[in-house]
């Protein structure tokens, strides 16, 4: 009786769990933004450790030139020195202070609280960011000019793409050919386009201000960003080498003012504005991201700041920056264990690919660099969907390809659980003294939804039944995949209340009909 009553127990559990795994939305994404990272370390204990000290002393005994008066009077009252040469030095003792009161965790805020998110940490996330002037043109093959309805459309993809947890701004509307009326149609179309935490940089300070406004509309009033700062502010704060940029102070100031988190990103490039062997790159960078953090912070202590050091490459056979190979991808991956080390919010680049065909150079340019990334642990990584021709291109159907790629690389970043459910003795005793195979037990259905990715458009086929099929490779199918996702009834992110409100005082060019289609 008592082993009746188990096996139907047995029975009873796995009919629950048969009718879980049917329920429509039961299965969970089992490799999701947030993976932990940190396996990978590019650089040895000691090398790490020079390269730190490097960086301090770049900053104690050479500093930054071209200060502006406003910033260097505000370093100088908190403890900063000027050399013989006149430029702004900063002592180790001020910089670890600095890091010390640094936020190493905080918010990034969604319109829709679903898609906030928590930096910091050895936590790991995918987002995009970069400033295409071109984006791909799939009829044709080559590229055109990006426009201001291309970045709506890129902003409404990436809202789709489950592994993407942020949308900086991916392309430039080159057809707004104003300062001002950019950076404000910008903002636009990232909010009509998603709810997820959004990015973008600013040419101008004083148009900070009127994109708070436009948020504020978009989220229910006045107040309503400060309390919940759903967009980020992309700076370059410094001139490699070692010089500081007064436009990015302005608008620094101003998104400080307005409770944005700051991503001071440092953009190096090898052997042109920085050292080219892969060391010295890294202390010239990290020096120039530190010198970024204490701008920020004598501006306003403490105030969040996403620790982008992002060191480029340029093939110094041409002079050209290439955006992808072993030594970005390995720089990157070092520039996230260094930030890590100094125990703050990083941020790196990745996947900008120098290919411009969807193909298969873009595939192993993007795969090495952002696994690299993600497994060294970078809190937030960049450019890792859509961007295209070392940065200079965009592609609606890279986004689509490299979100499944995400996925891939979340998974290697969880890597294996070991438990005694996952080591399964007793599955195997079953199977041997049973059945002789793994199919169709409860082990193996409860592992195949907890511990495996099935992607949606790799294609696992046999060779038969792909020709059968229609023999389509990676880009026709991504190209399909697009015209479904567009095709889709689409959210309303925007009211047209605050539509109104936003279009009676500011230039929108944005077509209102591209916006509220059915």
């Amino acid at each position: 009786m008592d082993g009746l009553i188990s096996e139907n127990r047995r029975g009873a559990g796995r009919a629950a769990r048969h009718k879980q795994r049917q329920t429509k939305g039961a299965i969970a994404h089992p490799c999701p933004p947030g993976q932990i990272g940190g396996a990978y370390r590019p650089l040895d204990d000691s090398g790490l450790k020079d390269i730190i000290e490097t960086a301090y002393r770049l900053l104690a005994e050479i500093g930054l030139g071209e200060v502006p008066d406003e910033l260097q009077e505000l370093a100088l009252a908190k403890g900063a020195t000027l050399n013989d040469a006149g430029r702004l030095c900063y002592s180790r003792a001020m910089i670890e202070d600095v890091i010390d009161k640094a936020p190493k965790q905080f918010m990034l805020y969604g319109r829709d609280t679903r898609h906030d998110i928590e930096i910091g940490g050895d936590k790991v996330y995918y987002g995009t960011g970069g400033a295409a002037v071109q984006t791909f043109d799939s009829q044709s093959g080559l590229y055109r000019a990006s426009t201001l309805h291309d970045l709506y459309e890129f902003t409404r993809l990436a809202d789709q793409m489950d592994n993407i947890s942020w949308f900086t701004r991916i392309c430039v509307a080159t057809d707004v050919p104003d300062i001002f009326e950019l950076d404000i149609n910008t903002i636009y179309a990232l909010i009509a386009g998603t709810t997820k935490p959004v990015g973008t940089s600013f040419t101008l300070g004083s148009a900070v201000a009127p994109a708070i406004e436009m948020f504020d509309h978009a989220m229910g009033g006045p107040g309503s960003f400060h309390k919940r700062p759903c967009c980020k502010v992309h700076i370059s704060p410094i001139i490699s080498p070692l010089k500081y940029g007064e436009d990015a102070f302005d608008v620094a100031k101003a998104a400080i003012d307005n409770n944005m988190v700051i991503n001071a990103i440092i953009a190096a490039q090898s052997g042109a504005t920085a050292p080219a062997p892969l060391a010295g790159m890294l202390a010239q960078t990290t020096a120039e991201t530190l010198a970024a953090l204490m701008m920020v912070n004598v501006i306003k202590p403490g105030h969040p700041m996403i620790f982008s050091n992002w060191p480029f490459v340029v093939d110094l056979r041409t002079g050209s920056f290439s955006g992808s190979g072993g030594e970005i991808s390995v720089l990157n991956a070092a520039a996230a264990q260094i930030s890590n080390e100094l125990g703050l919010v990083s941020g790196v680049a990745s996947s900008m690919a120098d290919a411009k065909a969807i193909d298969a150079q873009m595939g192993v340019e993007k795969g090495i660099s952002s696994l690299a990334a993600g497994l060294a642990g970078a809190n937030m990584i960049y450019e890792s969907a859509g961007m295209m021709a070392s940065l200079l291109g965009a592609s609606f159907e890279a986004m689509i390809l490299d979100n499944e790629m995400l996925a891939l690389n979340q998974r290697t970043i969880r890597g294996v659980e070991v438990t005694n459910e996952t080591l399964g003795f007793e599955a195997i005793r079953n199977a041997v003294y049973g059945d002789g195979h793994f199919l169709g037990g409860d082990h193996t259905m409860d592992a195949m939804l907890r511990d495996y990715y099935y992607p949606q458009l790799a294609n696992r086929d046999s060779p038969t039944i792909w020709e059968e099929t229609g023999a389509q490779d990676a880009f026709q199918s991504a190209q399909k995949h697009l015209a479904h996702l567009q095709a889709e009834p689409r959210d309303t992110y925007l009211s047209q209340k605050a539509d109104r409100m936003i279009r009676d005082k500011f230039n929108i060019l944005l077509d209102h009909a591209a916006v509220y289609r059915p």
